[in-house]
Parts: structure tokens; sequence; C-alpha cells
């Protein structure tokens, strides 16, 4: 018996919920559907942001053969005999779910097919493809990442479903509107899904905060107020750090730990060991990716271990952002184009240049910068002691003859 998420899937693209930047008058998706054109693409995005939704929806509305696998589950038969269907009707659209997770074996059967255009893949995923995904996959499609559904998409989805038919003479407030929006954390998926069950638990159909909380083991978790409540939190955790405010570091992390989403977690550790810690502590970088490694390891609840001990010293660690003001700047200067040639005597095989490893110090004085440039400097170091050791160095060579 089909669940209550099935049963709302949408037929056609308008009726998916959100997806604003992808979806809608003018958009890419949707032009591709008005023009009767289907290429091969991947959608990656959380679970609940519409990945399947959209793909069936597209077959529905070009009305065109596909098979729907998954990487995982189905075994290379299953592929075979797409391709062999493939053959009979001269195409096939192919959705394959948990894409990242496609082996070898079935790469190798599928590639040939998606270069001759026999097959047209529609693949999902819930992982970065730049880093997950076989090049040769990869570049044979479009990559399209789906958001998170806003509080608003996940509000309108739900008074869609109260008034469909499907949950009959059901009686649920705003605020248990607001409660589902909540625990859901813009997977609208399991959004329905909680409604629905809380629908069926209940002895007269009547939804309440204090019912939810019976039913649901996971506590209600309020992101702030604004559509854009998750990244909030993100934010609030990286200015806290950066900031060096360990307890507010410590609350903001387990907010977003207990909002499970440890993949937005992960990416915004990295950004602050670089942005915000830098070369103020460049052992943050490695620590920070053990830990990363860690937790996809360990899953919850044991993740919040690891974390908790790297997001202390993240805090409490000294912090610098000269490296990353140092790269604007140089991009700044090309962006504008204030730069020349390289210099001669640095370009390939020339015989003018100097080897600074047959030099005493390995270091020899020679113009590495562009004539327009000479005497620029990027990099200020800031009052730390691993830059001003840098410095240090730097001086020292500066002052050789």
């Amino acid at each position: 018996m089909d669940n209550l998420a099935i049963k709302l899937r949408p037929k056609k693209l308008k009726d998916v919920i959100g997806q604003t930047h992808l979806l809608g008058e003018g958009k890419i998706l949707t032009n591709l559907i008005n023009n009767k054109k289907i290429i091969s693409m991947i959608l990656y995005g959380k679970p609940g942001t519409g990945k399947t939704s959209i793909a069936l929806a597209i077959a529905s509305e070009l009305d065109v053969r596909y098979r729907l696998l998954n990487a995982v589950i189905n075994s290379k038969k299953d592929f075979d005999v797409v391709i062999e269907e493939a053959k009979l009707y001269d195409g096939i659209l192919l959705i394959v779910d948990e894409i990242h997770r496609l082996n070898k074996d079935k790469q190798d059967i599928l590639l040939p097919h998606l270069e001759s255009g026999l097959i047209t893949l529609i693949g999902m995923t819930t992982s970065n493809p730049f880093h997950k995904i076989n090049p040769a996959i990869r570049s044979r499609c479009q990559i399209f990442e789906l958001k998170e559904h806003s509080d608003e998409d996940i509000i309108n989805a739900l008074n869609k479903a109260t008034k469909s038919g499907l949950l009959p003479d059901i009686k649920i407030d705003k605020k248990a509107k607001e409660a589902i929006m909540n625990l859901a954390s813009g997977d609208l998926r399991y959004a329905y899904n909680l409604l629905e069950m809380a629908y069926y638990a209940s002895n007269d159909k009547k939804i309440t905060t204090s019912f939810l909380k019976e039913i649901n083991a996971k506590p209600i978790f309020f992101h702030d107020s604004s559509d854009d409540g998750h990244y909030d939190v993100l934010s609030a955790l990286q200015k806290s750090i950066r900031g060096s405010d360990v307890n507010a570091s410590l609350h903001y992390l387990a907010r977003l730990i207990e909002g499970e989403d440890l993949d937005s977690l992960c990416r915004r550790l990295n950004v602050i060991a670089y942005e915000d810690i830098g070369l103020a502590n460049p052992s943050i970088g490695p620590k920070v990716d053990a830990v990363i490694h860690s937790v996809e390891r360990l899953g919850l609840p044991e993740a919040r271990i690891p974390l908790s001990v790297i997001v202390i010293e993240m805090a409490l660690s000294p912090k610098s952002n000269s490296a990353y003001l140092a790269l604007d700047e140089a991009l700044n200067d090309i962006r504008s184009g204030n730069t020349s040639n390289v210099p001669n005597h640095i370009k390939t095989n020339s015989p003018d240049y100097k080897y600074p490893h047959d030099y005493p110090n390995h270091y020899v004085k020679q113009q590495y910068l562009p004539d327009k440039l000479v005497g620029k400097e990027y990099y200020k170091a800031q009052n730390n002691k691993y830059e001003k050791q840098l410095k240090e160095i730097y001086d020292k060579l500066k002052n050789i003859n």
C-alpha cells in the first residue's frame, strides 16, 4: 500500500514543491521539458528534496519509456535487461538511485550506451557528485543541486496534504504544522510520513504538538523563524568559533547534531579551518579532515564525540584570515587586468633560470613576479606565533644579497 508521500508525488514539474532555482517559468529544467528535450543529468541533494519526484515527473511529462533502478539493489543483469530494452525501442530513460554507489561492472556496461545516446541517464544521489561519482559518468551528465525545502515549502506541502482528501476528517492546527516543519528540517518526505503516522496513530484524527511529542522520539527542535533558519545556525556556529566563544560554539554544534545534518556541518567545519584559523594553526585542517572521516565511519550518535573535540579546539585556537585575504587580493589583480607577462627567466626550459637548490639555504634572489607587479606584497603576516615565524624566515631571505 502506497504511503502518503508516494500518493502525493507530482506527475508534472509544475506541481513539484520547491526547487524554484531549477523549476518554473524560464528555469532550466522547465525549459528542457517545454522544448521536449531530455539530457543525461545527476540530481543531488539531501533526502526528501524531491530527486525522485523530479525524475519521474520528467519521464511523465515527456511520455518516454523509462526504468527505475537502484545502484546497490539491482544487479548487473538488471542493467543488461534495460540496455536490451533500449536497443529494442531505440532508446530509454534510465533513472538510477544512489548512483554514487554504482560499481565498475555496471559503469562499464553503461558508459558506451550513454556515449551513443541509446540511454539517457538521470542519476540521483545524496552525495556530492564531484567527490563521489566516477568522473567518466559525471562528464557525460549535467549536474543539478537540489536545495533543502524552505519552511514555507514544507507548510505549503502540509496544507496540500491535509486538503487532498487522502486523510479524511484530519484536524491539525498551525502550531502542529510548524512542529512537523521543524522536525522535518527541509525533508519533505519526512514531513509527509510524520503527518501520516500522526493521523493514523490518533483516535480522533486530531494532531497537536503534544501528540507529536508522544509519537516522535526526536525532540521538537526549532531553528530560527526565517526560511533560512538552518543556514542561520551554520552561520552562528562559524561566527561563534571565529569569535572564540567555545560555549556558543558547542550550543550551535548541538543544534546541528540534533538536526542530523552531518554533511553540512562537516563542510562548514572545513571552511572554518581555512577561512578563520588558517595559518595561525596550520594543523587544524588535517585534524578536521580526520574528524570528518571519523564522522563518516561512526555516524550518530557516536559522531558527536570527535565533533565535540574538534569544535572546542577550533573555538579556542588562534585565528588568522591572512592566507585567503592574500589570495583574494591576487585574484582581484588578475580580474582587473593588473598583471603582465611571466618573466622570461622563469619560463619553461629557460637557460637563465637560477635553481634555488643549487644555492646556500636553497635560496637565490631573482625576479618571480611580472614586471608590472615587482614589489607587490599580497601576504601580510598576522600577529600569531606561527606567522611570526614565517615572517622571520621571509625577512631573513629578503636580506640575503
